[in-house]
């Protein structure tokens, strides 16, 4: 079965599952998530171990699953990890349908609105282009995959893909989601998270996606100039007139009362550190061999680097400095198909 998902976090407030287009045989169907909950009809054949689920860069939809429906697919095969694997150089769905069956898939509804109703025949053709050809594209990726020897690579990839699960960030502090936040004053930082609590609460009330309303830029920038009046605050690039107009006022009064806060009253930005800790010179050096024979190995395959074994991983295998194939293999992120082609290399650099 190939199955695929239509959400909506693109334009609404609320990413949920949309649609669920599912392809078995020469049968299309696409399911109105919104009207139906279709989860006890498909667990029995998505959890089945001898039905082959077909995704493509299922990652997300695999946390969608899990999160709106409550459903864990099992015997996956992903055509997006198969075509990295195969060093394909594009690995969207489109490009790939065009270069193995010469199918023309537009990309005009790629960032439509799922959630609208009714939606017109065109977008529910378009939703099913994404499961329609993903039987015959699997079998051509896996015949190349056979003729290389890397099948079994493939498989290892999308097993894993089986245990993810949705995870919320939790109690986390807006103020860390913009980008550059961390080097504004304290007032400053205090201000911006009022304005990104405001603009969340106007996204939720409307359902639209927080940046339809106000992007980040926007935020900052009203931070940065304090505008005191509605009309001032729709001279804010990004910034609509009509939203100023309509919920302007509450964000100038909510940013006046903290901006008159005393400022052992204000919270800053959290204290944590300030990014990744950089290795020590001496583990940073080993990594760098590492790297230099993954690079090797990677063209030599005609796959891409981060492919064939990310820096991560590379720098956690610096650090633990494994004298052995089984010390290799027990490092997280390791994957049994990446030690065939690199271990006794990684090991001989070591």
């Amino acid at each position: 079965m190939a199955v695929d998902l239509e959400a909506a976090g693109f334009h609404r407030y609320s990413d949920r599952v949309c649609l669920l287009q599912v392809t078995s045989g020469n049968q299309n169907f696409i399911v109105d998530t919104l009207a139906v909950d279709p989860s006890d009809v498909l667990r029995g054949p998505l959890e089945s171990p001898t039905v082959t689920v077909l995704l493509h860069g299922g990652d997300y939809d695999l946390r969608l699953l899990d999160r709106d429906l409550d459903l864990h697919p099992v015997t996956l095969f992903d055509t997006q990890t198969a075509a990295a694997l195969l060093g394909e150089p594009s690995l969207g769905l489109a490009a790939l349908l065009k270069k193995y069956l010469d199918v023309h898939v537009s990309k005009k509804y790629q960032r439509a609105d799922w959630a609208k109703r009714p939606l017109p025949d065109e977008m529910l053709d378009y939703a099913a282009s994404d499961t329609r050809h993903l039987h015959q594209l699997a079998d051509l990726l896996t015949e190349r995959l056979d003729a290389l020897g890397r099948r079994s690579w493939a498989e290892e990839e999308s097993a894993l893909m089986e245990t993810l699960r949705w995870h919320s960030d939790g109690e986390v502090d807006p103020v860390t989601k913009i980008k550059g936040v961390r080097k504004f004053e304290l007032r400053d930082v205090a201000l911006i998270r009022e304005a990104w609590l405001w603009r969340d609460e106007v996204a939720r009330a409307r359902d639209r996606a927080p940046f339809r309303v106000a992007g980040d830029p926007a935020i900052l920038e009203i931070v940065r100039e304090r505008p005191r009046d509605v009309s001032a605050l729709a001279r804010i690039h990004g910034f609509s007139p009509q939203l100023a107009e309509r919920a302007g006022r509450e964000l100038l009064d909510r940013l006046e009362r903290t901006d008159g806060l005393d400022d052992s009253e204000l919270v800053g930005y959290p204290s944590g550190p300030s990014g990744p800790r950089r290795a020590p010179p001496a583990v940073e050096e080993i990594a760098n061999r590492l790297k230099v024979v993954r690079n090797e190995a990677a063209e030599a395959l005609g796959i891409a680097r981060g492919v064939l074994m990310s820096n991560t991983v590379i720098l956690e295998i610096a650090l633990v400095h494994p004298g052995s194939v089984e010390e290799l293999a027990q490092i997280e992120g390791v994957r049994h198909w990446q030690l065939e082609t690199l271990a006794d290399r990684f090991l001989a650099a070591l």
